[in-house]
């Protein structure tokens, strides 16, 4: 499903990749697969790398050099209008959130359904069913700025996954959750990969690794350390 050969990846100034422009390295020689289905944690210090490696896995950025294959598609050559199907294809939950701050939580957590085009009658279904599964049912028409920093990351993580995307990229998902709150949500991020979503989350809570054991990608200072 994800096939990194050789990454490389700079950003210029503007802090977008550019193929071929000189620059600082982020990410060196970076090659590994992620096959369909799996489950993987990806773990090093701050300042690892990992957040640009999650950018080029949700098409945020190009590789500066190197091979990325993702869903089949060989994103370095891909034509740009190519991209915007195989986003809808990966859901995302952010380190800072995103959430779209004049829109309610169900508007938020709807948004990837209303642009893939579902009816209006199963959006309010599936995503009051997320809202309650998250403990947010009563929160459902309150704005971000009026919710605590876990109840705005999980509907965060709510929109990330009401669309059973096909491959989930989460960046520190439990860092404002309380115990109670990650578990759940490690039962969320589970239940989806036993129904054959590839989920790859980045994390710095050893913990938490430990208490649910599966392959790791390692980095550190932008290099892979290996697979464990």
């Amino acid at each position: 499903m994800v096939r990194f050969d050789g990454i490389g990846l700079s950003y210029s100034r503007a802090g977008t990749s550019s193929r071929g422009t000189p620059g600082t390295e982020v990410l060196h020689d970076v090659s590994f697969v992620l096959p369909e289905g799996g489950f993987h944690w990806l773990l090093g210090p701050s300042g690892a790398g990992k957040t640009s490696l999650l950018r080029l896995m949700y098409l945020a950025v190009r590789p500066t050099r190197g091979s990325l294959t993702i869903f089949g598609t060989h994103i370095e050559t891909a034509e740009r209008r190519a991209l915007p199907g195989l986003r809808q294809r990966i859901g995302v939950v952010f380190q800072d959130f995103r959430l779209l701050p004049h829109l309610s939580a169900f508007d938020n957590v709807a948004l990837p359904l209303r642009i893939a085009g579902r009816p209006e009658g199963q959006i309010r279904a599936d995503v009051s069913e997320m809202l309650r599964w998250v403990g947010l049912a009563q929160q459902a028409q309150v704005r971000p700025a009026e919710l605590s920093g876990g109840e705005q990351q999980r509907v965060a993580i709510a929109r990330a996954v009401i669309n059973r995307p096909s491959l989930l990229l989460a960046d520190e998902p439990t860092g404002n959750l309380d115990d109670a709150q990650a578990m759940r949500l490690m039962q969320l991020f589970r239940e989806m990969n036993r129904l054959g979503t590839t989920v790859v989350v980045a994390t710095h809570n050893e913990s938490l690794v430990a208490r649910h054991p599966a392959p790791a990608l390692r980095l550190d200072h932008g290099r892979l350390l290996g697979r464990h």
